[in-house]
C-alpha cells in the first residue's frame, strides 16, 4: 500500500518518523509505504490541490492524505471540519482522497508532551489547562510553545524542525492522540487503509 502524504513543510516532515514508529508497532507486515509530498509552506488550494491529488493517484498511489493546519495566518479555515470540507470540495468526489487538519496547528500535537517542552526550553511554565486542540487563532499552540522557549532559562528560539523532532523523539503518538481528536482521526485513517485495528 502506497500512501502519499501532502504536508505543509518541515514540521510535518519531522512527524513522519514517530508516525512510522507508531504504525510499525500496529501493522508490522501490513506497513504502508509513506511518501511525503512536502510543500514549502501551505498546501495547495482549489484546482491546484485537485491536480496534485490526481497526479499522485495516476502515478500509483493507493491513497492521498492531505494534512493542513487550521491556523494558516489567513483565517481561511474556521476549524478542522471547515478545512476538511473545503479540501474535499476542491478535490471533488474521489474515494481515495482523505483530507485532515491539525487543530489549530501541528504544535497542538506537541502540547501533550509538555514536560519535554519544559525540559528543552528550561521553563517551568504550567501546561495550558485547555484541550490542546482548543488553543485557537488568537494564540495557537505554535505561538505558546515559541513563547515558552523564548522566556525559558535556555533563552533559545523555538525552531520547528529541530525542536518538534526533539519533543517527539521516542514518543508514543497514542499519548497525543488520546488528547487530540484530529490526530486520532489521521492515525485511524491510515490504520483503516492498512487493515489495522483503529484507536478507540
Amino acid at each position: 500500500m502506497k500512501i502519499v502524504l501532502i504536508v505543509e513543510g518541515k514540521t510535518e516532515e519531522v512527524f513522519l518518523e514517530p508516525l512510522r514508529g507508531f504504525l510499525q508497532k500496529r501493522l508490522r507486515e501490513e506497513m504502508p509505504r509513506l511518501s511525503p509530498d512536502k510543500r514549502g509552506g501551505r498546501i495547495p488550494t482549489g484546482a491546484k490541490l485537485k491536480r496534485a491529488v490526481e497526479r499522485h493517484l495516476a502515478e500509483g498511489a493507493d491513497a492521498v492524505i492531505v494534512l493542513t493546519d487550521v491556523y494558516t495566518g489567513t483565517r481561511e479555515f474556521t476549524d478542522a471540519a471547515d478545512a476538511k470540507k473545503k479540501m474535499h470540495d476542491w478535490v471533488g468526489p474521489e474515494a481515495r482522497f482523505y483530507p485532515h487538519a491539525a487543530l489549530y496547528d501541528f504544535e497542538a500535537w506537541l502540547i501533550p508532551y509538555w514536560e519535554d517542552i519544559q525540559r528543552l526550553s528550561g521553563s517551568n511554565r504550567a501546561k495550558p489547562s485547555q484541550n490542546p486542540e482548543t488553543l485557537n487563532h488568537t494564540k495557537p499552540p505554535a505561538h505558546r510553545i515559541s513563547e515558552v522557549f523564548r522566556t525559558g532559562t535556555k533563552r533559545q528560539y523555538y525552531v520547528k524542525p529541530r525542536d518538534a523532532k526533539r519533543i517527539l523523539e521516542g514518543k508514543d503518538l497514542t499519548v497525543a492522540a488520546n488528547q487530540c481528536c484530529e490526530l486520532k482521526a489521521l492515525l485511524n485513517t491510515i490504520l483503516f487503509l492498512c487493515g489495522g485495528e483503529q484507536l478507540g
